[in-house]
């Protein structure tokens, strides 16, 4: 008898015990959408509400705070993780994310671990009010040890041409709000790990992989609340790897700079132990990590009040600072 596919590491029939399982954590997609290769989407009733619909699309994945997970044994929050990374990303255009699509890559299939990991996503899903198409799982025993796995995300969007919020608009004197963290999020693991021992990692184990805070639900209601949002949002900037030194001053016009105050929002404790560990430098810690400001709001200064109420009745939201004509990117106030 010749060598089997399941003697060379992959196993097809718990590969489909894996599909039957998903199937069951969501029941919706057993309609007819699904399909033997791929999945339908039906955009009939959404269009109605766009005049000249732009589709947005992300893809993203969790890095490797996903070792810290593997590490720990704790599986049922970098689902999470993986929806936020992407949708917290269409969001920064004015899009309403619509569906996901997971792609799962494991050197052995574990259905507990990866059970786990399909629960976060269903739960990140539902905060992000997103629905999921399809995915992929490969088990690569040649590429990845029996306990390791990564993750990508992949999802689409949809925002109205006249509506997309790309910082264009953006001008001397506008107010930057910034919406609090829930910790980390997915970005700076790699330093991470080079701060802190194994023993501090199992110790803030549950710090380290708090998972991503989702944004969607706040900054749609922010937009939805003006009638001509581009004109009150001017920038929404997602803070993740380059943080305020590159994500939060991408969305600038020439000529034009952020001017921020640190003292403006609490920095969480976590941020605190990894710069006294590793001795990192102030300058380090605002390039890798968010600091405690997850999402970046732009607003115009006579809609920036009512901006603060309604992201406020969400996630603690601060002033942290105006936009500023400068060469310079970003400045410290």
């Amino acid at each position: 008898m010749g060598i089997t596919y399941k003697q060379a590491g992959v196993n097809i029939e718990k590969g489909e015990d894996f599909v039957s399982l998903v199937k069951n954590l969501f029941p919706e997609k057993k309609k007819e959408k699904v399909t033997a290769f791929s999945s339908l989407f039906s955009l009939t009733k959404i269009l109605k509400k766009y005049k000249d619909p732009f589709l947005v699309g992300s893809s993203d994945g969790v890095g490797t705070k996903l070792l810290i997970a593997q590490t720990l044994g704790v599986h049922n929050t970098v689902g999470i993780d993986l929806v936020a990374m992407n949708v917290n990303d269409i969001i920064a255009l004015g899009a309403r994310p619509l569906f996901f699509l997971d792609y799962i890559a494991c050197g052995k299939l574990d259905l507990k671990v990866m059970s786990g990991v399909m629960q976060g996503l269903k739960k990140g899903l539902r905060q992000a009010e997103c629905e999921l198409l399809g995915g992929e799982t490969a088990e690569m025993p040649d590429l990845y040890s029996a306990d390791e796995y990564d993750l990508a995300g992949f999802c689409t969007g949809i925002v109205d041409k006249k509506k997309v919020i790309n910082g264009s608009n953006i001008k001397s004197g506008n107010v930057v709000l910034g919406i609090s963290s829930s910790g980390i999020h997915s970005n700076g693991y790699s330093l991470v790990r080079k701060a802190l021992s194994k023993k501090e990692i199992s110790i803030y184990g549950k710090d380290l992989l708090r998972p991503t805070r989702i944004y969607v639900k706040p900054v749609m209601e922010l937009l939805s609340s003006f009638a001509r949002p581009k004109q009150a949002v001017r920038g929404i900037a997602h803070v993740t790897g380059g943080a305020f030194y590159t994500k939060a001053v991408k969305i600038l016009p020439d000529g034009m700079a952020m001017a921020l105050n640190k003292k403006a929002w609490p920095v969480p404790g976590i941020f605190k132990l990894i710069r006294e560990k590793g001795k990192i430098e102030d300058k380090e810690m605002y390039s890798v990590f968010n600091m405690g400001i997850g999402m970046i709001v732009v607003m115009a200064p006579a809609q920036a009040d009512k901006a603060l109420n309604i992201l406020n009745r969400y996630y603690k939201t601060y002033v942290i600072g105006k936009i500023v004509k400068a060469e310079k990117r970003l400045i410290w106030t």
